[in-house]
């Protein structure tokens, strides 16, 4: 499949890391670091403009190793970005650590995957149908 993409960063455009990665790296498109304190948010610009195919969607998740070392994620994860949005993509971080850090122009702050998606129609009724499961909620089936 491909996808229509405008790319006004300069970086290059976004990648799978491994042969067998779902996500893509997105990259910071900044003029200047942006200095993120603890609990503090900021909406990352990646100089990407893209048009999917309908019936796609792009999920914006966050870097694992981010997360893990430095207490930075994706604030709304996933980030879903729909076939019919003509903006930048952004990234929403937050940093959860203790510590300040400082995201630098280039860098990568996210991935991205792409997924094929439904929609559905509603067709309201008077009952469900019955399961073992019932309406055991969280928890109900074990730890």
């Amino acid at each position: 499949m491909n996808v229509k993409v405008i790319n006004k960063s300069g970086h290059p455009l976004p990648k799978y890391q491994t042969e067998a990665s779902a996500g893509l790296d997105l990259h910071a498109n900044l003029e200047e670091s942006v200095i993120l304190g603890p609990l503090e948010r900021a909406l990352i610009p990646t100089g990407l403009f893209m048009e999917l195919p309908v019936g796609y969607e792009a999920q914006v998740r966050p870097r694992s190793g981010l997360a893990f070392k430095h207490g930075l994620t994706v604030l709304n994860t996933p980030g879903t970005i729909d076939a019919d949005y003509r903006g930048e993509v952004k990234v929403l971080l937050v940093n959860l650590s203790n510590e300040k850090f400082e995201i630098k122009n280039g860098e990568r702050v996210a991935q991205m995957v792409v997924a094929k998606h439904e929609q559905i129609s509603w067709e309201p009724v008077e009952e469900l149908s019955v399961t073992d499961r019932g309406a055991g909620g969280y928890g109900s089936t074990g730890k």
